[in-house]
């Protein structure tokens, strides 16, 4: 490391402090599966309630004395608050309580770390604990003099702190560095995508709701999926057929939770732009949850922070096994799904999301009755590949009659590619839409 701290071991002794001020409340419950995801081992948990951060200490004098105790009591090396602290509370408890200090970003990030599987989730966690990292090099290296001296080095030298800060800038310029080009590469791949007319959805929510499991359930991946928080670092991309819409991208990115650190938010920026660009976002909830009002909200929070505010979303109720509920749909004014409800994890509701995902996708589909001529067969035939014909008639003249169903996308393409002029083939109420006369014929 580039500065001393005091060691930690894996006994914790956890603090959780409730404020009057909603914004500012956590979850203990949320927060002991944290330490636990950490492979910490929780000791016990010290609350208390303030009206405000104390700016010394966070806590209070008799809270800190309190916690001194239990540090004793319990043999712990270690401290977890609840709570994002400032370098100079951090440094000062450290000092009073000579054990290490952590709080809920830095406990976040080291889940982060134990989870990056990829050279990309590492840069992106590495990235958020070097700037993490960067406003607390103030605690070390105090005693130390003026590093550079001696025989050809005379001068105003730099300190040890001034030297740590510039190693860590450099590092921090290399990572910005080789993400930008994982960046360049994931706008390259999108970008491949959006001329094939290929659509990208994207998996979204709160973290443990059961996204992997789902990604698992629908791709036949083998993304790791555990009951535990953030079990999902790295981004997995799989393809997906859908009714009436062909091949679709799912994305498999990070869960959110509540007052996610904004290093973190900016270090997986390249990641989280896959929902950006997303054509559905697919947005997972645990409806168990006694607080997933509360997610609903902090997830929202993020997507607005990200620029996916305005992303087509639809929602996914998971894990209704657990309220004896039946899987189902719920729909908009439009009669379009708005919400699914289902168990990912036994199998149930799984095709109503799949009919729902087609509904939301395919609102660009054509139906229409055609009448081929015999020498038309290559028509027909693309019109069978596509898997568009639902009804095959033929006349007394040996035409045959086609009843065909598929989305606007893919007639357009196969027409063009045999050069056949698709008003010749559109329903009358398309071609109105698209400017062309009711007159021109429906069929050669």
């Amino acid at each position: 490391m580039f500065f001393e701290r005091p060691d930690a071991g894996e006994t914790a002794v956890l603090v959780h402090v409730d404020f009057q001020d909603e914004q500012e409340r956590e979850d203990p419950g949320e927060f002991l599966e944290l330490v636990r995801s950490a492979g910490a081992e929780p000791a016990t948990l010290l609350q208390g309630s303030r009206r405000r951060p104390d700016p010394r200490a966070f806590i209070g004098t008799g809270k800190v004395e309190e916690l001194r105790e239990l540090l004793s009591i319990h043999a712990a090396e270690l401290v977890i608050f609840n709570h994002a602290l400032s370098p100079s509370q951090e440094r000062n408890l450290e000092r009073t309580l000579k054990c290490r200090v952590l709080d809920r970003t830095g406990l976040i990030l080291d889940i982060f770390a134990q989870r990056a599987r990829t050279h990309e989730g590492k840069l992106q966690v590495e990235l958020a604990q070097l700037e993490y990292m960067s406003t607390r090099l103030v605690r070390g290296w105090t005693h130390l003099e003026r590093q550079k001296g001696g025989i050809g080095l005379r001068g105003p030298g730099e300190t040890q702190l001034e030297t740590d800060r510039r190693l860590l800038r450099g590092r921090i310029k290399s990572i910005h560095k080789r993400l930008d080009k994982v960046r360049s590469q994931r706008d390259q791949n999108r970008r491949a995508r959006s001329r094939a007319d290929i659509s990208s959805l994207s998996l979204v929510g709160y973290t443990n709701a059961g996204k992997s499991t789902l990604f698992n359930a629908m791709t036949d991946a083998q993304v790791y999926a555990a009951d535990q928080l953030f079990a999902t670092l790295d981004p997995t991309l799989r393809r997906l057929e859908v009714n009436d819409v062909g091949p679709v991208i799912l994305a498999d990115t990070v869960g959110f939770i509540r007052h996610l650190p904004h290093k973190l938010v900016e270090a997986f920026q390249a990641t989280l732009q896959e929902a950006n660009e997303a054509a559905l976002l697919i947005h997972m909830i645990d409806a168990a949850d006694p607080d997933r009002e509360l997610n609903i909200a902090e997830v929202e929070n993020v997507l607005k922070e990200i620029g996916a505010s305005e992303v087509p979303c639809l929602r996914v109720m998971n894990k209704i096994d657990l309220l004896g509920s039946a899987p189902r749909i719920e729909r908009n004014g439009d009669g379009l799904p708005e919400v699914v409800w289902l168990s990912a994890q036994k199998g149930q509701g799984l095709d109503l999301l799949t009919q729902a995902l087609s509904e939301r996708l395919a609102e660009d589909v054509i139906e229409a009755h055609l009448t081929l001529l015999p020498e038309q067969g290559k028509l027909r035939a693309g019109l069978h590949d596509l898997g568009a014909v639902r009804e095959e008639a033929f006349d007394e003249q040996g035409r045959t009659l086609l009843d065909i169903r598929l989305p606007r996308r893919d007639l357009m393409q196969l027409l063009a590619r045999l050069g056949e002029s698709a008003k010749d083939y559109l329903p009358p109420q398309d071609r109105e839409s698209m400017g062309w006369s009711q007159e021109a014929s429906e069929s050669p």
